[in-house]
């Protein structure tokens, strides 16, 4: 991984310093339901402060597309900042212009600014050169501790970078470090767990795998696509017969990179897709005409088990089966369960993330025992398909 700067390369005594964040949670009836993002900027901005500068923040919410849409202020969030904070945030009704820049002129040591919705200006989305600028007019230094939107070529994550000293802020400096840890400079053996329910949007993140991973578990839909591909019947379930090809040819390549796939050897089968709906473990390659495959059974998770025992770093995007209900959240629930046992016993680096996969962990109650969660979504994806992320190369050192 590049070589960047972080809080502690600046200089930020009397500065004020513009700090990409990513406040965009979820609100119901003008209330914040989900402060998780909120809170993970707390170290970022304290430590700001602790160094004498002024935390100016930027930040999206939603999607205006360039217009002004009252429905999609960041006012919204300003009573869990202050919460989050413990301190009165101050608010510009502007990102960029005169209202923005008075609001700046008028912040002491201590104080803590939010400017309004980015995405409110059209030259927001499109890296716009005289956007970047007028967001960069507004303070001396940058810092972005939005890796979640750090896929994105904004004005406001890679343009404003281009044009102060930047950095990484502490929320974006962790996913960095945990990131290289699992794929850039691994600790081997390591195992990549990949689910969810297409093969097809998951190509260009198995094609970079097979080349960096020693291990790769394939689990829910995805895999009955890969036994398909095998020639087994799958009877009703989910999988993209039309993928087949594709998939002998990732099998193929995988081969001659030495990566071992592991597919299911026993699946959890049933008639409906309902809680507690009537179901049988059958061998893989056993799937009734009229049943579907919904987890992978008891053997496959000893299987993965022993993989996880093997292995010294893990990668998880996707879960194994359909976890939403019982009893077809077994298999995720069991590897979860085993990989944060060996990560709480030092024994593995375990890095998730995606929005499916987080859900799955906190429903498995082991998201505190991974060595690092990603609620990055997007940017996570894009780091695992081995894409080079524009507002992650522009905090480069130069």
């Amino acid at each position: 991984m590049a070589d960047f700067n972080t809080i502690d390369d600046l200089e930020l005594d009397g500065k004020v310093v513009l700090v990409r964040v990513d406040v965009n949670v979820p609100v119901e009836n003008g209330q914040v339901t989900d402060a998780t993002r909120i809170e993970k900027i707390v170290p970022t901005v304290k430590d700001i402060q602790a160094k004498g500068g002024i935390p100016v923040l930027l930040a999206h919410f939603d999607r205006p597309k360039g217009k002004r849409v009252d429905s999609m202020s960041l006012k919204v969030v300003l009573p869990a900042l202050q919460r989050a904070l413990g301190q009165e945030v101050r608010f510009a009704d502007e990102a960029i212009g005169g209202p923005a820049k008075r609001a700046v002129a008028d912040l002491k040591p201590g104080d803590v600014l939010l400017l309004e919705n980015t995405r409110f200006y059209p030259g927001e989305e499109t890296n716009d050169a005289t956007c970047a600028a007028s967001l960069a007019a507004l303070g001396q230094v940058y810092v972005n501790d939005a890796f979640s939107a750090a896929h994105r070529a904004h004005a406001s994550t890679e343009g404003i970078a281009r044009l102060l000293p930047a950095a990484a802020g502490r929320l974006m400096e962790a996913e960095l470090k945990a990131l290289d840890a699992a794929l850039g400079n691994p600790q081997r053996p390591v195992v990549a767990v990949v689910g969810g329910a297409k093969v097809s949007t998951k190509l260009d993140l198995l094609g970079n795998l097979i080349e960096k991973v020693d291990h790769l578990v394939i689990g829910g839909g995805m895999a009955n696509t890969f036994l398909v591909a095998q020639g087994i019947e799958v009877g009703k379930s989910l999988a993209e017969r039309d993928m087949a090809d594709t998939a002998r040819e990732i099998l193929a390549k995988a081969e001659q990179t030495g990566c071992t796939i592991h597919l299911p050897v026993d699946v959890v089968v049933a008639r409906e897709f309902k809680a507690g709906a009537d179901n049988e473990t059958v061998a893989a390659d056993a799937c009734p005409a009229d049943a579907m495959i919904l987890d992978a059974g008891p053997a496959t998770v000893a299987k993965i088990r022993e993989v996880f025992e093997a292995s010294r770093t893990l990668i998880w995007n996707g879960p194994l089966g359909a976890f939403e209900i019982a009893p077809f959240d077994a298999a995720t629930n069991a590897a979860a369960q085993e990989a944060a046992r060996l990560t709480r016993e030092g024994k593995l680096i375990s890095v998730a993330g995606g929005g499916d996969t987080v859900a799955a962990l906190n429903k498995a109650g082991v998201s505190g025992d991974f060595t690092f969660i990603s609620t990055a979504g997007g940017a996570f994806l894009e780091w695992m398909e081995g894409k080079e992320l524009p507002g992650v190369a522009a905090l480069q050192k130069r």
